[in-house]
């Protein structure tokens, strides 16, 4: 697939975000972003839903450092589908500041995941939006969880709420951690009591391989920044389960084109729902480290 002009690709980031009021600690993670191409190097996939302009890793190490971060988790974009070659890219200009989350095909061999692993991949994500992908195979992605397990890898899942209950019995069995992108997608506007994050948070309690990814404010938020809504239902969740969340930006935000978020302001999220030293550290230092940096 080529996909044309960079002109006529979809933009989903701003050139100027704001420098955050707050500071992150030192060798904070930064554990959600992604890497779009170069289309030149790295041509999206004939299955991709959404064609973006090439979001390179030099202009993700220069917004993180911006924005007072160390570290990197880049998550493969499914523009890119299961040819992960501009993730390994982003992982391996980062002189070893970032890892990866993988989309693999399930038939791959191990030969080909220990490539992965040896350029810094430590997950794979299984995608059930339906707007994003064709196919999820959940036998499949469960005989795959099997085999990445002793790899010390975890399983990153994003689904949206109305999936919950549908996806449990397979987010039991999975032998591995589970992260969970964006919180399943809660509708934020029912409020901290609402029906979607007490599922989550009973789903959680019942699973303890289950972590949150307490990122997405832009997504989520129904009232828009500086994001109350959101903070009113997460930080609950951050103090609930302080050794089981992460947090990232999410840029360059696929798919936000026409509500492009300030990153700045987005980091200014983390200090209200996580409102300690303490709490900060975990989110955004102990917790990535644990799954990135110190697994087998």
């Amino acid at each position: 697939m080529t996909a044309g002009n960079n002109s006529t690709r979809i933009k989903s980031w701003t050139d100027a975000p704001s420098r955050p009021a707050w500071t992150p600690p030192p060798g904070a993670v930064d554990a959600h972003v992604h890497v779009f191409g170069p289309e030149a190097l790295f041509p999206f996939s004939p299955k991709a839903k959404y064609l973006p302009q090439d979001a390179t890793p030099e202009m993700l190490f220069a917004l993180r450092d911006s924005l007072g971060f160390a570290r990197n988790v880049i998550v493969q974009a499914s523009c890119h589908g299961t040819d992960n070659a501009a993730t390994l890219d982003g992982i391996a200009r980062s002189n070893g500041t970032a890892r990866g989350v993988a989309v693999v095909d399930p038939a791959i061999s191990d030969a080909e995941l220990a490539r992965l692993h040896a350029g810094g991949i430590r997950g794979v994500r299984f995608n059930f939006l339906k707007r994003l992908v064709d196919h999820a195979p959940k036998d499949a992605f469960l005989a795959l969880a099997q085999r990445i397990a002793p790899l010390g890898w975890h399983v990153v899942v994003y689904f949206e709420a109305d999936l919950l209950v549908e996806l449990t019995p397979f987010l039991a069995a999975i032998p591995t951690v589970v992260v969970v992108d964006h919180l399943g997608r809660p509708d934020i506007g029912q409020g901290p009591g609402g029906a979607d994050i007490s599922a989550f948070v009973a789903l959680l309690d019942a699973q303890p391989h289950l972590w949150a990814k307490v990122s997405g404010a832009d997504r989520l938020s129904v009232t828009g920044a500086p994001y109350d809504d959101f903070v009113a239902v997460v930080r609950p969740v951050v103090e609930r389960f302080p050794d089981r969340v992460l947090w990232g930006t999410d840029w360059p935000h696929p798919n936000m084109e026409t509500n492009i978020p300030d990153d700045g302001a987005l980091v200014d999220v983390v200090p209200r729902i996580a409102v300690s030293a303490q709490l900060q550290q975990k989110l955004l230092v102990a917790n990535p480290d644990r799954l990135y940096w110190l697994a087998a």
